[in-house]
């Protein structure tokens, strides 16, 4: 097989600023073993997060030019507007200043106490406005789901038979809607199957349940579709997007992934009275309907951004580019989930970590050690991230520990990826050094984001690893 390029050439540069192992350990130590509150200049290599760190197009760049921002009825809401439309086939599109925005609004409205909130899984702002309506949200994932290192081809998929026993046992009265995270993000990237989304939509008909798409990553989901499933290998990316939001009443989105910009997202529904309801509570937390507390020149680069995610060399790129750095890995046997996601490699931080017991946190602390040996910052999705604490305060731990390496989409070259890959190996090979950590201070809601943690031994950033 031929060396899979960029689609791209680079026009414009970033420095990266390059720092010691002994001023990491400064930094980390007053960033209390948060990565979160680490000074992006001090980091080297940054997957932290694949949302809103993309590299935008030329092309992106000239329509910020045309960004009109009038605050009422300006032309690149209505550009905007067109291309949601176009794209996912949802006729009622709500401008928001980024996902967890069009979150906010749309479980403020459906949620609420004694309501369940059902999906393959959810991710952490997903989950923390639906908890924050009083609702809950429950993961029914798939089997292989489960399991990091079974490599299976759609391990994104909803359990159906278990949903329609939760359904079943629940009522629907109580089920406001179904939602799919597509790719599933806190499962490792992984894709959902078309058959998957008929299936639970025709489940969804048959008790008179919504179905949303969280659609973050709807573009790099459409295209392991095309790569894996029966019937779709000869169909372009965008009739697969068709298809797949048809099955949808509604989606939102946070564009800071799938459409290349670095700020916004939207609602798209078809229902109209629940639209009303969207945009009334939009003008009191977000503003007028035709902005969404975004500038035109952003809803421009979504508009733009949103079409040019679907070209077939781009996600050739794309899906490949993760693909060498998991193989990489999976050659010096890292334990990551298998096969690679679409936008991360995940570290199996429970396999890698065995010495490290769950409320040690072995992947906050795999992620410091990734961290302190070279300046690469990922981020944990574990127990710190979705541990509870049961009525005695004891951590329920999260079903896996792992640390997610978020590629932002045309930042890196392949040599940041072959030094990525050098330094997990290096930090593996010498893996029963790391210590566990503990938390000092911590916020009730996505506690990840600001929590303050220490290691168990004490003795500072050396002892951590």
């Amino acid at each position: 097989m031929k060396t899979i390029i960029e689609p791209f050439k680079i026009k414009s540069i970033e420095p990266i600023y390059f720092n010691t192992r002994e001023e990491r350990e400064k930094i980390l130590e007053e960033a209390y073993y948060n990565l979160f509150l680490i000074h992006s200049r001090d980091v080297l290599i940054d997957l932290l997060t694949d949302s809103g760190t993309s590299a935008m197009s030329s092309g992106q760049w000239a329509g910020i030019m045309q960004g009109d921002e009038s605050y009422a009825g300006s032309p690149s809401f209505y550009r905007f507007e067109e291309a949601v439309r176009t794209v996912t086939g949802l006729p009622l599109v709500i401008p928001t200043h980024q996902g967890r925005a069009a979150e906010k609004i749309l479980f403020h409205l459906l949620g609420g106490k004694g309501k369940f909130i059902l999906s393959n899984n959810l991710f952490d702002t997903t989950r923390a406005n639906i908890e924050f309506s009083g609702a809950e949200g429950i993961d029914l994932v798939c089997e292989e789901g489960k399991h990091p290192s079974f490599p299976a081809p759609f391990k994104g998929n909803v359990d159906t038979a278990a949903l329609q026993k939760f359904i079943e046992k629940t009522g629907a009265q109580n089920i406001p809607l179904v939602i799919l995270t597509v790719t599933n993000n806190s499962g490792g990237g992984q894709p959902v199957s078309m058959r998957n989304i008929r299936e639970t939509r025709a489940i969804c008909d048959r008790h008179g349940i919504p179905l949303f798409i969280d659609a973050c990553r709807f573009a790099e989901n459409a295209y392991f579709i095309k790569l894996r499933e029966e019937g779709y290998a000869g169909k372009p990316v965008p009739e697969i997007v068709k298809e797949l939001f048809s099955y949808a009443d509604g989606c939102t989105m946070s564009a800071k992934k799938d459409a290349f910009a670095n700020i916004g997202g939207f609602l798209a529904l078809r229902d109209e009275k629940l639209a009303r309801q969207c945009r009334n509570l939009l003008i009191i937390t977000e503003g007028f309907p035709t902005y969404g507390g975004l500038a035109g020149r952003d809803l421009e680069a979504i508009a733009i951004g949103l079409r040019e995610v679907m070209d077939e060399h781009y996600l050739q790129y794309r899906i490949r580019s993760i693909e060498y750095l998991a193989n990489k890995l999976i050659d010096a046997g890292v334990p990551i989930i298998r096969p690679a996601g679409g936008h991360a490699v995940y570290l199996d931080a429970k396999a890698f970590n065995t010495h490290i017991p769950p409320d040690q946190y072995p992947g906050q602390a795999l992620a410091c050690a990734l961290y302190l040996a070279g300046g690469i910052r990922g981020v944990e999705i574990g127990s710190l991230m979705f541990g509870k604490y049961d009525a005695a305060r004891r951590l329920v731990p999260a079903p896996m520990e792992l640390v997610r390496l978020a590629i932002p989409r045309r930042v890196y070259t392949q040599s940041h990826i072959d030094y990525v890959a050098e330094v997990v190996i290096e930090v593996f090979r010498k893996k029963r050094e790391i210590q566990g950590l503990e938390i000092t201070e911590e916020a009730p809601m996505l506690r990840h984001f600001t929590a303050k943690l220490r290691p168990v031994s004490g003795n500072g950033p050396a002892a951590l690893f």
